[in-house]
């Protein structure tokens, strides 16, 4: 908790909100996306699915293949915990159907579904096809049962991440944004970035969760920005975003959502 809060106070000294911002990729990012305040039509989706989280009590053993839980001292967590203390806020949910929108996303990819917060998110979207990925069947199953229910068009694989990676179909894909959410270890993360750069296109993007989350999480972090792919990366505290355009400048943001 206090490596967090030294974490925070040194984001809030390095960030900014869209004044100063010279390019007007970013600007238009942060000012018409991150700091839009009207409502849109799949909010009411994402509250609704997230809520319905939040009442269920059932009792769930998980299988945790990456960092560990700082809250959770057993592999059986009640659903409605998992939801609250592990799951996406509304706020970030909110933010990622957003940036569906603004960037006309077609094809996303998600590392890490646990329970399908993020996953309605992006699949409240109807133009947005999306693949998940989630390694615990018990978690995997929450889900599914929840898209299920909510109608939601997903393409749910329960499977270890890398065993996807090698399956021929694919290896042939390419994402428009791809939310990575699963393993919190430092090679981990850096192997799953160095393997996505072969599924993304000059207009995609790579969000990290948790880049603050630990030492090795930000060491992992700083390792990606420097990565001579990554011509333009945003740090939001919560998410690393990663940008691949070329016709933009090579620079690095830190800004308050």
């Amino acid at each position: 908790m206090l490596f967090e809060i030294r974490s925070y106070l040194n984001f809030l000294k390095n960030s900014q909100n869209q004044h100063g911002l010279h390019s007007p990729f970013m600007y238009d990012l942060v000012t018409k996306c991150f700091y839009d305040r009207s409502d849109h039509s799949g909010y009411e989706l994402i509250k609704t699915y997230r809520n319905d989280l939040l009442r269920n009590k059932e009792l769930i053993e998980i299988k945790d293949f990456g960092a560990g839980s700082k809250v959770f001292k057993s592999n059986k967590r009640p659903v409605f915990a998992i939801a609250k203390n592990a799951g996406m806020t509304l706020h970030r949910a909110k933010l990622l159907h957003r940036l569906l929108n603004y960037l006309k996303v077609e094809n996303a990819l998600e590392l890490g579904t646990s329970l399908g917060i993020a996953s309605a998110a992006i699949s409240a979207n109807p133009a947005t096809q999306l693949t998940t990925i989630e390694g615990c069947p018990a978690t995997a199953e929450i889900a599914q049962r929840q898209f299920e229910k909510y109608q939601l068009k997903v393409d749910l694989k329960i499977a270890d991440f890398n065993t996807v990676f090698h399956e021929t179909p694919f290896q042939q894909q390419k994402f428009d944004l791809i939310f990575i959410d699963g393993n919190h270890q430092q090679e981990a993360t850096i192997q799953y970035f160095e393997t996505l750069l072969n599924h993304i296109h000059e207009d995609s993007v790579l969000i990290f969760d948790d880049i603050h989350w630990s030492v090795a999480m930000e060491n992992a972090w700083a390792q990606i920005k420097q990565h001579p792919a990554s011509l333009q990366t945003i740090d939001t505290f919560k998410w690393g975003m990663v940008f691949f355009r070329k016709q933009q400048a090579q620079q690095d943001f830190v800004i308050r959502v």
